[in-house]
């Protein structure tokens, strides 16, 4: 994105719609270059085009959840990145974050995605190269996240080296904690399966209990967040062995 269409995202953040007239007054382009820019948006999955503008979807809609703090999760997707070797196989479950990231590792070659979740699984629609396993399981309508015991199933019957999941919520009480029990219950498979974890979420989730538990930190390798962590919370998790990393 260049910085006109990352100022639209902002716009959309907090407001129910952003029109195609308004838009163009403020960025002082012309309407057509606007139509252009929602256009590439709503391709990349980060709004939805209505008549005369554009507007975010259902808050468990991840193109909605994606533009909430965007440079903070772009900056933590491509750190995320970083993790990932040629020639791996690796899960991504589900989440906005996770939903960058999964960008960024498009532009590789020889990676291979795992996913529960269909979103993810569509930002490479357009990519020849990538190699996306999709797995199965009853279908989140919402979130588009694929739950339950066939999900379940299908993670027995595929290899991965290292796993990235989206959380909701984080305290030292509670642990990183989800706001659906089906997910969570698909997060806590995957971490029972001994890879290396690394949860990806921003600092706004520290601080926030959620519905139900997903795991503790010693559970996990890596946490990638912003420097917007609690210093408390940061410390907690470093003495519990959990890598920090600030991006």
């Amino acid at each position: 994105m260049n910085k006109r269409q990352r100022r639209i995202i902002d716009s959309l953040n907090g407001s129910t719609m952003a029109s195609v007239k308004d838009l163009s007054r403020v960025l002082h382009v012309s309407a057509v270059t606007i139509r252009q820019d929602l256009t590439l948006l709503e391709d990349e999955g980060f709004l939805k085009r209505v008549h005369g503008g554009a507007v975010l979807e259902s808050a468990d809609d991840i193109s909605k959840r994606m533009v909430v703090n965007y440079e903070k999760k772009l900056r933590i997707a491509r750190a995320a990145a970083g993790f990932v070797t040629e020639g791996e196989s690796i899960l991504i479950e589900s989440g906005s974050t996770n939903a960058i990231l999964v960008k960024e590792l498009g532009k590789r070659e020889g990676v291979t995605i795992i996913t529960s979740n269909v979103f993810i699984a569509r930002q490479l629609k357009k990519n020849d190269h990538a190699s996306i396993i999709l797995l199965g399981g009853l279908y989140q309508h919402e979130s588009e996240s694929l739950v339950g015991k066939l999900a379940k199933l299908c993670l027995d019957n595929v290899n991965f080296t290292k796993a990235f999941i989206g959380v909701d919520g984080f305290s030292r009480e509670a642990g990183f904690t989800s706001t659906d029990m089906m997910r969570a219950e698909i997060s806590a498979y995957i971490v029972r399966k001994g890879v290396e974890v690394f949860v990806v979420t921003d600092s706004s989730k520290f601080g926030k209990v959620q519905l139900t538990n997903l795991f503790y930190p010693g559970d996990i390798r890596c946490l990638i967040t912003d420097d917007g962590i609690p210093k408390d919370d940061r410390a907690y998790l470093e003495e519990s062995g959990v890598r920090v990393i600030i991006a």
